[in-house]
């Protein structure tokens, strides 16, 4: 698939600490690119620099095919909706006319931005003050800002921080059917959780370096989940003499992969330990972090 933003070598130093190191990203055109990392991984720096916020070190970055440039700046970022940090938004005027703003000074067609509120599902709030919307309805608002440009990219900075389970998943199921409509989504977050429901493609940075990038299917064959052995004698397989901690209903073994775990079964069996059933632990997208970052965490 074509990229829609390419880096390389994209670095961001400041004085005493480098945010950004040698990042090689690659978003595929109509996914939606989850871009995960602990607070302070340097997700927000990055972005600043893809939306010409913030001028890279060294390093080069490609939008949509072609160099960004200071000369191909403007022709660029028109194509780019973007919500950084905190949602926009003026508390003392209204969601249509915070939106009113944005379409006169981007020159746009009041169908166009008309459309974007349609979308976010804020038509019924409009003429509501914003200091008067909840989290989510920001959230939505600063969203339909980025969106009444009519961008074939969206670059959203931690869009469900601060919401609740209900307003997570009103912006997750938005952001499923923008995609659905031909807009590349790249969304960053500390939530893996709700990244794994949403994302095709999957970036983690970890101290500015990116240290996996693809689709979700590669990142969990990065990792091997346990095996538990239910068994009514658990003390009669921990005499064969294998590594594993007890657990309810029997064993939990770690690091084997489907040969040694057969072996280890084919043992077990051969020395007539009970055995109920073998199962392999469900992971999460968050047990896969753990282990490739040597179980570094999440903030």
């Amino acid at each position: 698939m074509s990229a829609v933003v390419k880096t390389r070598a994209l670095t961001k130093a400041f004085k005493n600490h480098t945010a950004v190191d040698s990042l090689d990203l690659h978003v595929p055109q109509g996914v939606i690119y989850g871009f995960l990392g602990p607070n302070g991984s340097g997700k927000s720096t990055t972005m600043k620099m893809l939306l010409g916020l913030t001028r890279p070190t060294s390093g080069e970055i490609e939008l949509f095919g072609q160099p960004l440039t200071p000369a191909s700046r403007t022709k660029l970022l028109p194509s780019i909706g973007s919500m950084i940090e905190a949602p926009p938004g003026y508390g003392h005027l209204s969601g249509a006319e915070n939106l009113r703003i944005v379409q006169d000074m981007l020159d746009l067609p009041p169908a166009q931005v008309e459309r974007a509120l349609a979308t976010v599902r804020l038509r019924a709030h409009k003429d509501k003050l914003v200091r008067n919307y909840s989290l989510g309805m920001k959230q939505r608002l600063g969203i339909a800002m980025a969106l009444a440009r009519d961008p074939s990219l969206l670059v959203l900075d931690e869009p469900t921080n601060g919401l609740d389970p209900a307003g997570i998943e009103e912006i997750r199921d938005l952001l499923v059917a923008l995609a659905g409509e031909g807009i590349t989504v790249m969304v960053s977050s500390h939530l893996l959780d709700e990244i794994d429901k949403m994302a095709n493609v999957i970036g983690i940075l970890a101290n500015g370096k990116l240290i996996f990038q693809g689709a979700r299917e590669q990142l969990f064959a990065h990792s091997i989940p346990d095996l538990i052995i239910e068994t009514p004698d658990p003390a009669a397989a921990l005499r064969e003499g294998i590594t594993a901690t007890q657990e309810p209903d029997g064993l939990r073994v770690t690091g084997l992969d489907k040969d040694q775990a057969a072996e280890l079964i084919y043992r077990l069996a051969t020395a007539r330990v009970p055995i109920h059933q073998v199962r392999r632990v469900q992971q999460s997208l968050e047990d896969v972090f753990m282990d490739l970052t040597g179980r570094a965490g999440l903030l």
